[in-house]
């Protein structure tokens, strides 16, 4: 009996050890499971898979790599960082340049109330261009994009100088957004933000409104490539082509400026029978340069414009400063959060990246006159190109350097090509082994003649003998 009954309370000990606790399931547990389902995300909106959703926050992958360069610094422009108390030095300058703007509109008779007329049946349409959850109420909302964005017009107007009434050229004018050397460059910089956009139809409202481009204005693409172009100084007949342009928001309109003649194709890989076993990543400039491949910088009007023909690879030059790396980030940014966008700066720079591995890569292609360095030393170069295609999804199949990947790695590949180059390396890379190399010909092809006049002269005999 004991042992029967210590067989029973074991088995109840092990039954008792292995039930679990019962969630009970009741109708307030039910409503409130209901409730969240019906709540909005406040970090991702519905509608940011849509293709109207284009101004995104920064995905913390990317951002934690280099947080300022997606941060504005000296003015909020549009809902993410209009809150933070260190970005306010330029909000009273909104006021002003809104009066500014409204005096600039009278010949047209609009005022201030039919700005807000214009842009508040847009408010939907508005809140679906954010990736996020706004919450902030409606009327706010709209006097936020008529605020900062007549800003920005009026902004482009002063700089432009569109209205020939106007005196003074506005960099000799008193105010501190013209005449501080250090505002503009800043002021530049954050308007080409991702996260700190307005979308461009309300640009385009405003614009309309306040301006109007008609027969002989300027449009408005037109006012904000010029702008943008005290920064980067690009050929206007370059600009030209895109003044009839319209972007998603000015970042995306600034990107199009870029983009080659020569547009990913998603369907090529498709219709190739068979990959190539060259179509990969390509080795550092360094190992390419060794290996044969010569570098030159090629004279485009975009630095997207690679080209690669019988071991010559050009680059159109790069200009690697403080303005530069910011925009590139934020253009990468963007094409990795945009559904509807290309990956051109994604896949240049996965390539760069490929290219400059080692701060000697980054003295190699400087030596060749194709990236100008202001950042200061060449380990600067090689660790921003390093962090830059960090956690980025990159296919380069679809890519529009598919050819210049597959046909490097072909280059390489070659034993010929590596040989020769090893020889030329070796032998003629400074006058002294050059010397040294001609010697050592010099002296063979003369052992070779004596030689061969010794052998000549044994099987020839003299006919004096």
């Amino acid at each position: 009996m004991s042992r029967e009954s210590n067989s029973r309370s074991n088995h109840s000990a092990e039954n008792s050890s292995s039930v679990h606790h019962v969630v009970h399931i009741d109708a307030s547990f039910l409503s409130e499971v209901e409730g969240k389902m019906q709540e909005l995300p406040r970090h991702l909106n519905r509608s940011a898979g849509r293709d109207s959703c284009c101004i995104f926050r920064v995905p913390q992958s990317l951002s934690k790599i280099n947080e300022k360069a997606y941060h504005p610094l000296i003015v909020s422009i549009g809902p993410f960082h209009h809150r933070e108390p260190d970005i306010q030095m330029i909000q009273e300058h909104k006021w002003r340049f809104l009066s500014d703007l409204l005096l600039r509109a009278e010949s047209k008779r609009v005022v201030l109330k039919d700005f807000f007329e214009a842009v508040a049946p847009m408010e939907e349409e508005i809140r679906k261009s954010y990736s996020e959850t706004l919450e902030i109420d409606g009327r706010d909302l709209i006097r936020m994009m008529v605020l900062d964005g007549c800003f920005i017009i009026e902004l482009f107007c002063k700089v432009g100088r569109i209205n020939p009434a106007e005196r003074i050229n506005p960099a000799d004018c008193d105010d501190p957004l013209f005449t501080m050397a250090w505002v503009l460059p800043f002021l530049t910089r954050d308007l080409l933000r991702l996260e700190n956009q307005i979308p461009y139809f309300v640009l385009r409202k405003l614009f309309d409104l306040s301006v109007g481009s008609g027969d002989n204005g300027p449009s408005l693409a037109r006012l904000a490539l010029g702008f943008f172009n005290y920064m980067v100084q690009r050929p206007v007949h370059v600009l030209e082509n895109y003044y009839d342009k319209e972007g998603m928001h000015l970042l995306d309109l600034f990107r199009m400026t870029y983009i080659p003649n020569c547009p990913e194709n998603p369907e090529k890989e498709k219709k190739r029978r068979k990959p190539s076993r060259f179509l990969h990543l390509i080795q550092c400039a360094t190992k390419l340069d060794q290996a044969g491949v010569k570098f030159r910088p090629r004279k485009a009007h975009s630095i997207l414009d690679i080209k690669f023909r019988n071991g010559l690879l050009e680059i159109p030059i790069l200009t690697i400063d403080d303005f530069w790396s910011s925009l590139f980030l934020n253009f990468v940014a963007y094409e990795q959060c945009y559904r509807r966008s290309t990956e051109h700066f994604t896949t240049y720079a996965n390539f760069m990246g490929c290219l400059i591995n080692t701060p000697a890569d980054a003295g190699l292609l400087g030596d060749r006159k194709i990236v100008e360095n202001y950042f200061g030393t060449d380990e600067e170069v090689a660790r921003f190109f390093n962090n830059v295609r960090k956690d980025v999804a990159f296919d380069i199949h679809k890519s529009y350097l598919s050819k210049v990947f597959e046909e490097v790695n072909e280059y390489y590949q070659n034993d010929w090509h590596v040989r020769w180059a090893g020889f030329r390396h070796t032998y003629f890379s400074t006058p002294w082994s050059f010397m040294s190399a001609a010697a050592a010909i010099l002296l063979l092809l003369l052992t070779t003649i004596q030689s061969f006049y010794a052998v000549y002269q044994y099987y020839v005999p003299s006919k004096n003998k």
